[in-house]
């Protein structure tokens, strides 16, 4: 795509003619259409303040699905960031806030403040972009980064916004300097660029990898990425230099590489470099004896270091990588995972498995687990591991937070893959359920399932639940049974709301009553009816008509069952009108005014004699005569008011309170602008009406149009205009206050009232059952996850319905603390109380196996803080010594029972609690991997 040049400014000295901000945002989204069709490693894209940005998109409009989420931003959260016809013309680029070392404005390798977040505090834009930005605004500085591409299986691209930094150290004077390079930079291009920094001849230099400040690689010049030799941010590297000619360093090693030692610490007996770095060939070419003789040494170093207390040895931080730390440490205190990585693992290795990574992952989990094990109270440097995950899982790479349970949920599926028995995955046909007992499909579904997948995972950590969908048109019911590795579940306050709603009888035969339910948050108006109707007692011959009452007047009416009840604020007021069902032709909507003599409240109309406000709820009924008369009208008007007859009509003072009426508050105001409404006195007495003994009254009734503007007076006589909406102004006078309690059309609950609400302590906190009892509800499933029913042949959004069928040995529970959307992110912190002991599950597993299913607590991933700038740690259990400790990064203290339980929480192990007999029984029976 070319975008002529002549549609830009020309820049004479600085004073250039303003596009209009269309125009910019034109040429802006087209920019970024053609740069999306160009990707190529290597591309430049620069570094923008969120915060001018947003400014700039405030003025011009969104730009080609390019979203700025800032404060400063105005989002319109339905259709985005639109253009602000106020808005002003943002002033020159200011990247002073993102800018981490000073006013520097000289040259292009400034850094960012670390810890930034894409979107929040920075956007990227590509160069071309960047340069019309930089000839419209000025302004800077300039931020280039490049895109690279990372993953070993798929590409993906991603914009390296911090480029690797190492601390450089000349060990000729023990000076130290800093080194900046993309992390697909090879060791070539580290040499090239150290040499020219130090003034040294290449042939004379060799840098070490000087993790800790200790040697542990020598770097040689090749083309292998400074990612995949494992250097980590911010880490050292020494530079050494030889005399001239002589390539020994006094005593040290000569300046080639060597072939490295044989570690005892090898993974399942394959050599690794003295970085815990290993490669598949080098695996392959160790198998056989040389692999046991090998694990035999590993075994007998793992059984001297446990009767030292093995297994407390903490994970350095490599930047921000609490949460991986975290999530290991928990793994690698996994009783079956600690006895299966310790033993010969090597036969059960998947390399040929598309869905695996080569068994790679395996493989350095398994190496991180022996040095962790065999480590003492020495904390472990993860490299090799992060590099792994870089390579097969890019969205870990770089040096931001992540999240402990996704990386768990990675990890447990990657091992899985890489350990998978089942070499040739066999095609399996699914059969729909049919009506066929539980137990038939619950272990066709099993069988199906362990043909494709056979693995240490599957046996410890797989279990089954029952998913039950259900149309809701035609009623057909699906049933299957599902593997899961982990139960996430939501946490109550996130799943369910409590809404108030008053309902009204349109018929006048009862009082208005407020109910408050609990529903699906997600749910939808449907749900809500049927909470109501069930609350209320609903009559089958009865429906419900919700609205929505905003200053006295229906706002707008929720008759579409499907609307997401998100659309319900906890602010509004919401009203049922209760109805009989059957045919309705003509729907009748009441508002009532009053006569404000004093002007004490609302907003003035002004009227012969006074003002008139709108107050209370209005009143909705339906007609079903064919032809409309004034009469009509009344008669109902009478209905639905006499409920609200006083028992015996009081004498009302005029010192401006009316006895059992209170006077409406100022902040009850009415935007009725009519000055045109003068009442035409209608004087109707109730016995002449049908069902009616409410006795002389004096309402003055008047049509008016949906905008409530217009309005005519009502006579019993007169003759309505057909319509299937009528609005009509009921006015109140003295004489209907005496005869009637207002009080029950005004004082409408909110949805839900938040300021009253009392921090819950630890002893009113959740419980984890109360959590999966939430996970185990019956829910609608959501707009943008419908299900494709086989009887309708369509879409639908069907409910679904989860049931445990059959648990595993270690049960995993996430809790699900953190909601993300486009525009909001949040973390709960509730207390939810778990048990440590004695866990049981029996009621909440419907099958009836014999198994146990009791289950304690080994070991706990923690996040405390919030989104962005939170850590995680661990807690896990010794199972040996029977002893909690508290894992934080490469600390390691004990803690006491206690102590474990917070409301940092987040991810819950549990190892099932077998009687003898279950274990003597399964001890005689060899693996099958049947159900």
């Amino acid at each position: 795509m070319t975008i002529a040049d002549s549609v830009f400014p020309m820049d004479n000295g600085g004073s250039c003619v303003p596009l209009p901000p269309e125009e910019e945002n034109r040429i802006v989204s087209e920019l970024i259409k053609e740069s999306e069709l160009n990707l190529r490693e290597g591309n430049l894209y620069y570094v923008i303040s969120n915060r001018w940005f947003s400014s700039w998109q405030g003025y011009v409009g969104d730009c080609g699905g390019m979203l700025s989420t800032g404060e400063q931003s105005s989002i319109d959260q339905n259709a985005g960031v639109v253009h602000s016809e106020n808005a002003d013309r943002p002033g020159p680029i200011d990247n002073s806030d993102i800018v981490s070392n000073g006013n520097n404005y000289e040259g292009n390798d400034l850094d960012i403040h670390r810890m930034l977040v894409e979107g929040t505090d920075y956007v990227l834009v590509p160069q071309k972009v960047w340069e019309r930005l930089s000839e419209w605004y000025k302004g800077g500085p300039a931020l280039p980064r490049r895109l690279i591409s990372q993953g070993a299986a798929q590409k993906q691209y991603s914009v390296e916004v911090y480029p690797l930094i190492l601390k450089l150290t000349d060990a000729r004077d023990n000076s130290v300097s800093t080194v900046k390079l993309s992390k697909k930079a090879n060791i070539r291009e580290l040499y090239e660029l150290v040499c020219k920094i130090k003034g040294v001849e290449q042939k004379k230099a060799c840098i070490w990898d000087y993790f800790n400040l200790n040697k542990h690689t020598m770097l040689a010049v090749s083309d292998q990425t400074l990612e995949e030799a494992n250097l980590v941010m911010d880490q050292d590297i020494l530079l050494e230099v030889s005399l001239d000619g002589d390539h020994s360093l006094g005593n040290e090693l000569a300046l080639v590489p060597l072939e490295p030692p044989r570690s005892s610490m090898s993974i399942a007996g394959g050599p690794t470099l003295s970085n815990g770095h290993a490669s598949v060939s080098s695996f392959n070419s160790y198998q056989g004896s040389s692999v046991s003789s090998s694990l035999t040494t590993v075994d007998d170093k793992y059984d001297n270091y446990r009767g030292e207390r093995g297994g407390l040895a903490g994970l350095q931080n490599l930047g921000n990588t609490c949460f991986m730390n975290s999530s290991i440490q928990c793994l690698v205190h996994t009783p079956p995972l600690v006895e299966y990585f310790l033993q010969d693992y090597s036969e059960d290795i998947n390399m040929d498995n598309p869905l695996g990574m080569r068994g790679e992952l395996a493989l350095a989990f398994g190496d991180l687990l022996r040095k962790l094990w065999s480590a003492g109270r020495t904390a472990v440097a993860p490299r090799a591991f992060k590099g792994k995950l870089a390579r097969f899982a890019p969205q870990f790479s770089g040096y931001n937070q992540h999240d402990s349970q996704e990386l768990l949920a990675f990890l447990l599926d990657g091992l899985h893959e890489d350990l998978n028995r089942v070499k040739q995955k066999p095609y399996i046909e699914m059969k729909d359920s049919d009506g066929r007992p539980d137990e038939e499909i619950a272990y066709e579904c099993w069988k199906n399932h362990m043909a494709r997948n056979d693995s240490l995972i599957v046996d410890v950590c797989q279990g089954q639940y029952k998913s039950t969908l259900v149309c809701p048109v035609c009623g057909k019911i699906s049933i299957t049974f599902d593997p899961f590795m982990y139960l996430s579940l939501p946490l109550p306050s996130t799943v369910t709301r409590s809404m108030t709603v008053t309902v009204f009888y349109s018929d006048g035969s009862g009082l208005p009553m407020p109910y408050t339910v609990t529903v699906l948050k997600h749910g939808c108006c449907r749900d809500l009816s049927n909470a109501l109707a069930a609350a209320c007692c609903l009559k089958s011959d009865e429906m419900l008509l919700l609205a929505e009452v905003y200053e006295h007047k229906i706002y707008r009416y929720l008759e579409t069952p499907l609307e997401p009840l998100a659309s319900i604020k906890d602010d509004e007021h919401i009203v049922a009108y209760r109805l009989k069902s059957g045919a309705r032709k003509t729907k009748l909507e009441i508002m009532h005014r009053w006569l404000d003599k004093y002007a004490t409240f609302g907003v003035s109309v002004s009227v012969k004699g006074g003002e008139r406000k709108l107050f209370g709820t209005p009143l909705v009924t339906y007609l079903v005569e064919d032809t409309l008369y004034g009469a009509n009208i009344e008669t109902s008007v009478h209905k639905m008011l006499l409920p609200l007859r006083r028992a015996s009509a009081s004498t009302k003072s005029h010192d401006g309170k009316e006895n059992g009426f209170v006077s409406v508050d100022t902040d009850e105001k009415s935007h009725i602008s009519n000055t045109q409404c003068e009442p035409s006195n209608l004087t109707t007495t109730s016995t002449e009406q049908d069902g009616t003994a409410c006795g002389d009254s004096s309402f003055q009734l008047f049509v008016t149009n949906s905008s409530g503007l217009g309005c005519e007076p009502i006579e019993k006589d007169s003759l309505l205009k057909q319509s299937q909406h009528i609005r009509v102004f009921l006015d109140w006078t003295d004489k209907e206050h005496d005869l009637y309690d207002a009080n029950y059309l005004r004082d409408l609950p909110e949805v839900h009232k938040t300021g009253f609400t009392v921090k819950k302590t630890r002893q009113e906190a959740i419980s984890l059952f109360s959590c999966l009892e939430a996970f185990l509800t019956e829910e609608p499933l959501g707009p943008d996850d419908m299900w494709y029913c086989p009887r309708c042949k369509e879409h639908r959004q069907a409910t679904k319905k989860l049931d445990l069928w059959k648990l595993p040995e270690i049960l995993v529970f996430h809790l699900k603390r953190f909601s993300y959307s486009r525009y909001l992110k949040n973390k709960l912190d509730t207390f939810v109380n778990f048990p440590i002991h004695n866990l049981d599950l029996t009621k909440y597993v419907i099958s009836k196996d014999g198994q146990s299913y009791m289950y304690e607590l080994y070991a706990i991933s923690n996040h405390y803080g919030g989104l962005g700038g939170g850590h995680y740690t661990a807690y896990a259990k010794l199972i040996d010594d029977n002893k909690w400790y508290h894992f934080d990064d490469s600390h390691v203290s004990p803690v006491t029972e206690a102590e474990i339980k917070s409301s940092a929480a987040y991810v819950l192990f549990y190892q099932r609690v077998r009687s003898k007999p279950q274990m003597e029984g399964e001890a005689s029976v060899a693996h099958t991997g049947s159900f």
